[in-house]
C-alpha cells in the first residue's frame, strides 16, 4: 500500500489533535504539519493566566502533561511527524493536490505534495476600523506574543489603567488578569449587558461581581478612537465623547474565521464566513478536511450554521477529520450547543444551548425559571449557585441552561449540557440519579431543584415573575401590587430589598392573613432569600382563595439590583 501525505495546515488546536490521531490511526502515513508562528498546540485558552500570574512559565502553555515541550523536535521523535514552525501556506493548488509555503524569516519558498489535506488556519481578532487603533499600547490576546507583551507589563508594573474593550469571554478573564496586577480596569461594552451567552438578569449578577471587585464597567457604549502621544496610547475616546486617559487598551470585540486561503482555493464559504463543512468534517474539496476556529458548524439544537470558535470544539472536530482522513468517512461530528464557561475571580458563570432570547428568536415557546439555592449543605460551606433554565414548552425538552455564582457552576453546567445533547425532558431531568454526599452536593442537587421548580410552573402549581419585571414595575411607580416578604424579622433587619415590601414572615401567614388587601384578585408577589418560602406563602395564599399571587423566583439573591440594605 502507498504511503499516504497528509498536509495540515495551521499548529494551534485542531491541527496537532489531527495529526496526533492520524499518526496513532497509521503508522506509516507520511504527516506533515505546517505552522506560520514560532509555537505549536498552544494552550491559548491559558493566555489570560499566564499574563495573570497563576502560573510564571510559558512554557506551560507549550509543554505536555510530562514538561515536555511540543516542538517540532518532539512530533519528529515522539510521533514521526514533520512539523515545520515559521512557514506559510501561501496557496492551495487543488488540480495537482499541492499546497507551496514560504518561510517566513528566510523567504524560502517550498511546494508540498498532499493526498489529503487538513485546513486547521484557526481565526483573527475583530479589530474596529479606529482611529490609532495601531498606537503601541493597543493589543488583541489572541497570540502567544500577545500574552508576552501583558505579560511583561504585568510584571513591570508600568501601567496604571487599562481599558479592555469587549465584555465577552476574552475580555473579562484579561480584565481580572491585569486588575490581580494592580491596573485600574475599566471593561467598555457596546451592548447594554457583558457575557452574550447568558441572559440579561444572570449577566447583571456578573457585572455587579465585577464591579465589587474594583472593575469599572460602561454598557451601552462604544469606542469612536484610540488617541496618543508620539505613536502612543494616551486615551480611548467613546462614542458618548466621553475620553477615558489610559496607557493600555486591549481589544477583545471577538474573533473572525482565518477562511481566506480556503476561498482563495475555491473551496465553499458558508454564511458565517467559516469555511464550509460536512459531518465528516470535509469541505466541498473530497481531498481536503478543515476543523477548528476557520469553520462554521450546525447548531444542534436549531439545525442552523453557527461560528463556534472553541478551543475544545476545534480538538474533537480534529479527531473525527484525523478518522475520515485514514479511515475514509465512517466518523460525524455532530455540532456544537454552545456550551462555555468563565471565571470571574472567585465568581463563575456558564452557558449551555439557548438562551430565552435566543430560543424566542428561534421561534420556540418557551418556559423559563430562575433557582438562587446552596451548591451544598450550609454546614460544608455552601456557596450560592444562581441558574436560569430554558425550555420549550410543546416538547417538555430543555434547550438551555445558564448559572453563575461563587458556588461549583461547571458541574451544574456539564449536567444541563447533557441533558440538552440527551434531549431530556422536564420529566426525566425531575429524578436524575446524580452523585449525592454533602461535601458534593444537596440532597436534591440544584439542577434537579430547577427542574422541579420548571414542573411546577408548567403544571400551572406556580406562577412566578422575573427580579427584572419587579424592578420595572418599581421604576413604574407602580403602587397596586402588595409585596410578601416571607422572611424572619432577623433577616429583614439585615437585609432588605426597600421596595415597599411587607414582612410577614412564612410561620405567621395563616394568622395574618387580615393584613393582606381584602381583594382576592389584588396582584401579589412573594419572595424570601431564595424564594422557597415566597412560593411557600403563595400556596397558603392561593389555599385562602386570592387567584393573582406570583413568587419573585431567585428571591433576595438573585436580585441584582441597588438595595435599601
Amino acid at each position: 500500500m502507498a504511503q499516504k501525505r497528509i498536509v495540515i495546515i495551521g499548529g494551534s488546536a485542531a491541527g496537532p489533535k489531527t495529526a496526533a490521531r492520524a499518526r496513532r490511526l497509521d503508522q506509516r502515513a507520511l504527516i506533515t504539519l505546517i505552522e506560520r508562528g514560532p509555537d505549536l498546540s498552544m494552550a491559548s485558552c491559558g493566555y489570560p493566566y499566564y499574563v495573570g500570574g497563576v502560573f510564571d512559565s510559558r512554557n506551560c502553555l507549550i509543554e505536555t502533561p510530562t514538561g515536555v515541550p511540543r516542538n517540532p523536535g518532539f512530533f519528529l521523535n515522539a510521533k514521526n511527524i514533520i512539523a515545520r514552525v515559521n512557514c506559510e501556506v501561501t496557496t492551495i493548488d487543488r488540480a495537482q493536490r499541492t499546497v507551496t509555503c514560504r518561510n517566513t524569516l528566510t523567504g524560502e519558498v517550498d511546494v508540498v505534495p498532499y493526498d489529503k489535506l487538513m485546513i486547521a488556519t484557526g481565526s483573527s481578532p475583530r479589530l474596529p476600523p479606529l482611529e490609532g487603533i495601531d498606537l503601541e499600547g493597543v493589543t488583541t490576546l489572541q497570540s502567544m506574543k500577545d500574552a508576552d507583551y501583558l505579560r511583561a507589563i504585568r510584571d513591570e508594573r508600568r501601567v496604571k489603567k487599562a481599558i479592555i474593550i469587549g465584555g465577552g469571554l476574552i475580555g473579562i478573564e484579561t480584565a481580572e488578569a491585569l486588575q490581580l496586577a494592580g491596573i485600574e480596569i475599566t471593561i467598555v461594552e457596546l451592548m447594554d449587558q457583558l457575557l452574550p451567552f447568558l441572559d440579561w438578569q444572570l449577566a447583571k449578577l456578573v457585572e455587579n461581581h465585577l464591579k465589587s471587585k474594583g472593575v469599572n464597567v460602561l454598557l451601552g457604549n462604544g469606542v469612536a478612537a484610540f488617541t496618543g502621544e508620539a505613536g502612543t496610547l494616551t486615551g480611548v475616546k467613546l462614542a458618548s465623547g466621553t475620553e477615558l486617559p489610559c496607557e493600555l487598551a486591549v481589544v477583545a470585540v471577538g474573533v473572525k474565521p482565518s477562511s481566506q486561503l480556503a476561498k482563495a482555493a475555491g473551496l465553499e464559504i458558508g454564511v458565517t464566513g467559516g469555511i464550509k463543512v460536512n459531518h465528516f468534517m470535509g469541505t466541498t474539496d473530497p481531498d481536503i478536511y478543515a476543523a477548528g476556529d476557520c469553520v462554521e458548524i450546525c447548531n444542534c439544537i436549531t439545525g442552523a450554521q453557527t461560528y463556534a470558535p472553541m478551543g475544545d470544539l476545534a480538538n474533537l472536530q480534529g479527531r473525527v477529520a484525523a478518522d475520515n482522513i485514514i479511515l475514509g468517512d465512517s466518523v460525524q461530528f455532530s455540532g456544537t450547543i454552545n456550551t462555555g464557561i468563565c471565571k470571574i475571580f472567585d465568581f463563575a458563570a456558564g452557558a449551555t444551548g439557548l438562551t430565552e432570547a435566543a430560543a424566542l428568536k428561534a421561534g420556540y415557546d418557551v418556559e423559563t425559571v430562575v433557582n438562587a439555592s446552596p451548591d451544598k449543605p450550609g454546614f460544608m460551606g455552601a456557596k450560592l449557585l444562581v441558574s436560569k433554565m430554558v425550555v420549550d414548552r410543546k416538547t417538555g425538552k430543555l434547550l438551555g441552561y445558564q448559572c453563575t455564582g461563587p458556588g461549583d457552576v461547571s458541574k451544574q453546567v456539564a449536567q444541563g449540557a447533557m441533558a440538552i445533547r440527551g434531549q431530556l425532558t422536564v420529566a426525566q431531568m425531575m429524578d436524575l440519579d446524580l452523585p449525592y454526599a454533602p461535601p458534593f452536593s444537596l440532597a436534591i442537587d440544584h439542577f434537579i431543584a430547577s427542574a422541579h421548580i420548571m414542573d411546577n410552573k408548567l403544571k400551572g402549581r406556580m406562577s412566578g415573575i422575573s427580579t427584572r419585571q419587579v424592578r420595572e414595575m418599581q421604576c413604574r411607580g407602580e403602587k397596586g401590587t402588595f409585596f410578601l416578604d416571607a422572611r424572619g424579622p432577623d433577616e429583614f433587619e439585615a437585609m432588605r430589598l426597600g421596595i415597599g415590601e411587607v414582612l410577614i414572615p412564612l410561620g405567621a401567614l395563616r394568622k395574618r392573613l387580615g393584613d393582606l388587601p381584602p381583594d382576592k384578585n389584588h396582584p401579589i408577589v412573594c419572595y424570601c432569600k431564595i424564594s422557597l418560602r415566597g412560593y411557600e406563602a403563595a400556596l397558603i395564599l392561593m389555599d385562602a382563595g386570592y387567584t393573582n399571587v406570583r413568587v419573585m423566583e431567585g428571591g433576595i439573591m438573585a436580585w441584582p439590583f441597588p438595595r435599601e440594605k
